[in-house]
């Protein structure tokens, strides 16, 4: 098991991890120590236990943190996934028909004649207003 020395606080402490593991440990051990810095600015110098102890609340607070932002975007995400199976469902159900009755030639014969009625009355009227 490899041996790895971390700077939490001001305070260098050697860990031993699994193989490859080192990178992550030197990850976590990066973020505890901010918390550790943060408070030692803020309070001062404090017994080694209780530095390690309250840095690792606050990495816990901030963690829980995201986990709620997290677990409030996975509702989000279902609620929408549910909205988008809603609406594939609805797309494929069959559409709604229309039956347009069909109108008969005789009335379309009919309007075609009164429209050319209709046309020759305004061009009498146009001639009569020209004059």
């Amino acid at each position: 098991m490899p041996e790895v020395n971390i700077e939490i606080g001001g305070r260098v402490f050697e860990v031993s991890c699994q193989e490859g593991e080192e990178h992550y440990l030197q990850s976590a051990a990066k973020m505890l120590d901010e918390e550790a810095q943060s408070l030692l600015q803020q309070v001062g110098r404090m017994p080694e236990g209780r530095m390690l102890l309250m840095a690792g609340l606050m990495l816990a607070d901030k963690t829980a943190s995201v986990e709620d932002q997290i677990a409030e975007v996975k509702g989000q995400l279902a609620e929408r996934d549910a909205e988008l199976e809603g609406l594939r469902n609805a797309a494929g159900a069959e559409p709604e028909r229309v039956e347009v009755p069909v109108v008969p030639a005789h009335v379309t014969d009919a309007l075609a004649e009164l429209a050319a009625r209709a046309e020759a009355v305004a061009g009498d009227l146009e001639e009569k207003a020209g004059a």
